[in-house]
Formats: C-alpha cells, structure tokens, sequence
C-alpha cells in the first residue's frame, strides 16, 4: 500500500483509478491476499512462472484453479450480475 500511495503522490499525471474505498475494506483485502497466498503455499505468479517452470504438479494444479476461479467470476459479474465489470 505504501509503494502505490507514493507512486500517486509522487507521479506526474497519474490519476487515481479510484480513492474511495473504505480503509476497512483495504486493510481486509490486504489480509486476505496474505491469507490466500499462504493457504495456496505461494502467490499466482510464483506457482505460474517458477512451478511450472520446475514441472510441479502442484503448481499446475494451482494455475488451473486460479484461471478457472477468474474465469467464473469474470463471467458472473458480466452475465449474471449484470455486466458491473
């Protein structure tokens, strides 16, 4: 959080895509990904670019998941939800 809030302070330009967000629902967010990256044993890039590279099957497994999970959520926000994203 902190590289990206001086990233928009400091940029010449750069817009904030949004600022609105409760603090809250940051910090939950944020504890989430750390949750998630330490259930799945790794982050998304790391199972894709250095487990697969390694052939292990556990990352492929992961990758699989992961593409899958952006998949049904890209389609139900578009179609079911109402096409918000």
């Amino acid at each position: 959080m902190l590289g990206s809030a001086l990233w928009f302070a400091f940029g010449v330009g750069v817009p904030a895509p949004r600022d609105d967000f409760p603090l809250g629902w940051l910090i939950a967010s944020g504890l989430l990904v750390g949750f998630g990256t330490r259930l799945g044993n790794g982050c998304t890039s790391g199972h894709g670019v250095c487990g697969l590279a390694r052939l292990s099957r556990r990352s492929l497994a992961a990758v699989l998941v992961f593409i899958a999970s952006g998949m049904a959520t890209v389609y139900a926000l578009r179609h079911l939800a109402g096409g918000i994203a």
